[in-house]
């Protein structure tokens, strides 16, 4: 697959995404009324908004233009890990030990996709344009869950109930 079809593809999916994620929390209006559980629904939010823009900068640098991509890159990754690690103390705090691997997992691919936007020269240590090397980073990263499937993750909790506080008695 050329590498801007995949972005076009993936952009608009993560795009879709945004809008499951908000029809699911209007059907759930109880986790906006406890400010905790309003942070973290909230938080899940960039998960699919900061990689579909990155998709859609990707797109716009392309291969020819590499210092758009990158540019954007980093800066969404920034703000990535800040609201995931932001997350990963809040997660931490309450003691859920799956909601915390999960956003440190995301943290440090957040992180690793700054590392290749700012030194592009390392994704031909693999083999790979910097461009390719991102790509693979926002699907997947060795011994680490997907970006995406992290905030898959996420929401199914939600839906499952999972990720509300227990009932008061």
């Amino acid at each position: 697959m050329d590498v801007s079809t995949f972005y076009a593809l993936f952009s608009a999916t993560c795009f879709t995404l945004v809008g499951l994620w908000w029809n699911v929390v209007q059907s759930h209006p109880e986790w906006m009324r406890e400010p905790p559980l309003r942070r973290i629904v909230g938080g899940i939010y960039p998960s699919f908004l900061l990689p579909a823009l990155m998709g859609l900068f990707a797109q716009v640098g392309g291969t020819e233009q590499p210092q758009i991509w990158r540019v954007a890159f980093i800066a969404l990754a920034v703000v990535g890990c800040l609201c995931t690690l932001r997350l990963l103390t809040r997660a931490g705090a309450r003691g859920d030990h799956f909601v915390t691997w999960q956003q440190a997992g995301a943290a440090l691919l957040y992180l690793l996709i700054a590392v290749v936007g700012a030194f592009p020269e390392l994704a031909g240590h693999i083999g790979l344009r910097p461009i390719q090397a991102e790509a693979l980073m926002l699907i997947a990263l060795i011994a680490l869950i997907a970006l995406i499937v992290l905030g898959h993750a996420l929401v199914w909790r939600f839906m499952a109930g999972e990720g509300r506080p227990a009932e008061e008695t």
